[in-house]
């Protein structure tokens, strides 16, 4: 398993990449300078790229070498891949080769053997790359493959540019390869890279569009301790956030921005859920609460625009809605500007480098009790049984409020729902399927329901910002904001489907 960390720079820093004085300090031999051409193959219909797997033939030292990488994870800039290799006679892939190599349960071999593959592979896509490679031994004693790659990817006539870093894990701890992005990263300025040449040539020879990512399925073995359990949740959750990020870095798309939205609260929850026995260091709390700040604007507005005002059409008067309407979505377009701006400030590249690098080194171990150690090295399912009883009891607790409580105190209880709704995927695989099934569906009724009056909430606060901001729509909005209030009124009067909702999550057992 191939494990590296990619980072981004401008062409105009490599000379500082080169120069910085970790490199210096931590080699163990004068730099390498090679030369590179690689040669990407698929299918027309790109069944390579289809299943997750690329394949490419390198020219390097007068050599020629195939590659086959395979499945695997990316999370926060960690790309963790299967990999084969093995020299060919020249720049066509020797089938047979890889098929020896890779084991009998990789699904990718079957991919090898399919006559339909063999006999349609052809250039997608080439490389051109000078690579400086630095072989580096940490104080700790790690060994780390430090790569400086420039050139460009090449398709036709069209062309992108390559300016990374490429920290590739040889031995030892995988914390190293953030401790050294984070050394580099004040005087070189580093974006996290989250797609690999691979992707990037693809999308530029077949216009593959960034697609959205929901979090990925969760498997925690019951043997796991408390510790190992929050690391492989909170892995899962930056997974989702930084599989969104070019989504939302490259474009408005609004589901893109949303899961990745979605995969920060998934973390904020997990960090709420384990906050008795560790806690995040303040200045990645203050980054992580300014992240979430940014994506919340631009989904707010999505929301007003797409969720709130566009079902209106048909019950309001154009001439009072398309105004609005605009007005909304020329917000919602500011928001994902700023939220894009937010991606490429380098305070979002600390933000993920020190997550994972928390993460990974067990941050919260140093200056907890001799009592949170032994918590945190006891048994995840007896731990996962307490949390979901905890947030059961909190959220039964604030449900009082329910029917007779202020707008702000519904919205607590929604947010104690989503926090148990949370918890409960978190730990799903710990329990029964069917009764873990049966208490998420509670929960996520309830919080639909109560989702819907607080986006008219959250609406009425939009329009009078709108109406403060743009005299022109003042009219349209106070109209508006008076309609949707009385929409509220009415669902609030008409308390059937919220009692029913309530009354299936108090029915509804743990699953533990």
């Amino acid at each position: 398993m191939e494990v590296e960390l990619k980072l981004l720079l401008d062409p105009q820093h490599a000379a500082r990449v080169r120069e910085h004085r970790l490199l210096a300090q931590y080699a163990t031999q004068q730099p390498r300078l090679l030369s590179m051409h690689d040669v990407y193959v698929d299918t027309p219909d790109l069944q390579l790229c289809r299943h997750h797997a690329g394949l490419r033939v390198r020219h390097i030292d007068g050599a020629w070498v195939q590659t086959l990488k395979a499945g695997g994870s990316v999370s926060g800039g960690l790309h963790s891949r299967h990999e084969w290799e093995s020299e060919v006679a020249g720049p066509v892939p020797e089938l047979d080769a890889l098929d020896a190599l890779t084991g009998r349960k990789q699904p990718v071999r079957a991919l090898l053997r399919k006559d339909a593959i063999r006999a349609n592979l052809h250039t997608v896509f080439t490389t051109r790359i000078e690579r400086t490679v630095w072989q580096l031994a940490t104080p700790q004693g790690d060994l780390v493959e430090c790569v400086l790659d420039q050139g460009v990817i090449e398709h036709g006539d069209n062309s992108v540019p390559v300016s990374e870093i490429e920290l590739e894990l040889k031995s030892g701890r995988p914390a190293a390869l953030f401790e050294i992005a984070l050394a580099l990263q004040p005087e070189v300025p580093l974006w996290i890279g989250q797609t690999s040449k691979a992707e990037r040539g693809y999308r530029l020879a077949a216009g593959l569009p960034v697609k959205a990512v929901k979090a990925q399925p969760l498997v925690l073995g019951d043997v796991l301790s408390v510790q190992q359990g929050f690391q492989a949740i909170a892995a899962n959750c930056l997974e989702q956030v930084s599989a969104n990020q070019d989504g939302v870095a490259s474009s408005e798309d609004v589901e893109s921005l949303h899961q990745m939205r979605v995969g920060l609260r998934r973390l904020r929850s997990a960090l709420s859920l384990f906050k008795p026995l560790l806690a995040l260091p303040e200045d990645l709390q203050a980054d992580l609460d300014w992240l979430a700040l940014k994506l919340g604007a631009a989904r707010d507005w999505d929301v007003l625009a797409l969720d709130t005002l566009a079902p209106c059409q048909g019950e309001l008067d154009a001439d009072i809605l398309s105004p609005l309407t605009g007005a909304a979505r020329e917000q919602a377009r500011t928001a994902h500007a700023l939220a894009a701006e937010a991606l490429a400030d380098t305070r979002y590249t600390r933000l993920m480098l020190g997550l994972q690098h928390w993460l990974l080194a067990c941050g919260w171990r140093e200056g907890s009790t001799p009592r949170q150690r032994r918590a945190l090295d006891g048994p995840l399912l007896r731990f996962a049984r307490v949390a979901l009883q905890r947030r059961q009891r909190r959220l039964r607790k604030r449900g009082k409020l329910l029917f007779k409580g202020t707008p702000d105190e519904r919205h607590q209880i929604r947010i104690a729902a989503k926090k148990a709704r949370y918890a409960a995927e978190f730990f799903a695989s710990l329990f029964k399927a069917g009764k873990v099934r049966a208490y998420v569906q509670a929960l996520s009724k309830l919080q639909d329901v109560l989702g819907m009056l607080n986006d008219l909430q959250v609406a009425d606060t939009l329009l009078n910002t709108l109406a403060s901001q743009q005299p022109q729509v003042q009219s349209q909005a106070a109209f508006v904001r008076g309609y949707l209030a009385a929409r509220a009124q009415e669902r609030l009067g008409d308390a059937r489907g919220m009692e029913q909702a309530w009354r299936r999550f108090k029915a509804a057992r743990l699953p533990g």
